[in-house]
């Protein structure tokens, strides 16, 4: 009686967070036509970044739950291999630091918690060794790319995931990651607004760049005079003047909350938070185990963070790993899962 009433409560979670994030993707995707429909704007690659989510995570719930091992190990391979061949499969401006620097440090943080979650999830002792070599070796990997951003985060993500099998409750942990990601979100906005001590901010701003900043000053200033609805979808690029004056402009403010607060208005940039808070809640009923939970948190807080400060949601492929770790990480397996030792 138990286990029927155990899996009848993981499926009564699991309907919960699915009903969540058909809520919250469906309310973001009509928002987008909404605004779009009012400044002539193009809502198509808010539109595939939501369907490469949705796509993402019901691809990794139905792996995850078939093969909980092999699944984020082949996710954790795969992320890897985008990673070194993105300036060849995503051909684009190369402006140093934008360029592909940031969707590179994404891929590489996603697959480093693949890998770790995979470890978490085998029973094998010498399997689970394997597996967190596999995640030090594409940490270590980040460093031959030149990925320095990448590096930190995909170390960030290991050591998360080893201070994660100590921990006997997620809810102070997952409390913790949402914690991270509003400080470096609020730190994004506070550069933006000149809202920061001159020291801090001249060190800022040599980390990134004048250009980015400058960016991010115009996506702030078009955010002030449209609050409502912003200036529409795909047209942060025709009303920057920073972006004007760049010799390879890409239209975006390296910043994903503050492209959707000047394209979509404060209810976009709301939007946003609620989807990446719906992914930790949606983590938080998991009936996986603490450390597997805290693992995809981690690294999907650390593409937040990313994504903050630069242009990696606009690559489809990094939406795509997001959701299809959640959904490793949300899994229900068919066989039993080992207790982490």
């Amino acid at each position: 009686m138990t286990s029927v009433a155990g899996s009848t409560e993981d499926g009564d979670r699991r309907n919960v967070s699915d009903a969540v994030g058909v809520l919250v993707l469906g309310t973001s995707a009509t928002w987008s036509l909404i605004t779009a429909a009012a400044h002539d704007g193009r809502p198509e690659g808010v539109l595939l970044a939501l369907l490469a989510v949705a796509a993402g995570y019901a691809a990794g719930r139905i792996s995850g739950a078939l093969l909980p091992v092999a699944a984020p190990c082949a996710a954790a391979l795969t992320g890897l291999g985008l990673a070194v061949g993105l300036p060849h499969l995503a051909p684009g401006p190369e402006i140093a630091p934008l360029g592909h620097a940031g969707a590179t440090a994404a891929l590489l943080t996603l697959a480093t918690g693949a890998a770790c979650c995979a470890a978490w999830t085998t029973g094998s002792p010498a399997l689970r060794l394997l597996l967190r070599l596999l995640a030090v070796g594409i940490a270590m990997a980040s460093a031959a790319l030149g990925s320095a951003s990448g590096l930190a985060t995909c170390a960030a993500v290991l050591l998360c995931s080893l201070a994660a099998g100590q921990m006997r409750h997620r809810g102070p942990g997952i409390a913790g990651l949402i914690l991270a990601a509003t400080a470096v979100t609020g730190l994004t906005w506070a550069v933006a607004g000149n809202a920061v001590p001159d020291g801090l901010a001249e060190s800022l701003r040599g980390r990134l760049t004048p250009h980015r900043i400058g960016l991010w000053h115009d996506a702030l200033g078009l955010a002030r005079e449209d609050t409502a609805l912003g200036v529409g979808p795909g047209r942060f690029g025709e009303l920057s003047t920073t972006a004007a004056q760049s010799l390879l402009p890409d239209g975006k403010p390296h910043s994903a909350p503050l492209q959707m607060a000047a394209e979509q208005g404060l209810v976009g940039a709301l939007l946003l938070g609620a989807a990446f808070c719906w992914l930790l809640y949606a983590l938080w009923r998991s009936p996986r185990s603490t450390p597997v939970v805290l693992t995809a948190g981690a690294a999907l807080t650390a593409l937040a963070a990313i994504a903050a400060v630069g242009n990696a949601l606009s690559f489809t492929m990094v939406p795509v790993g997001a959701g299809l770790l959640a959904g490793l990480a949300t899994a229900h397996p068919l066989t039993e899962e080992p207790a982490p030792k």
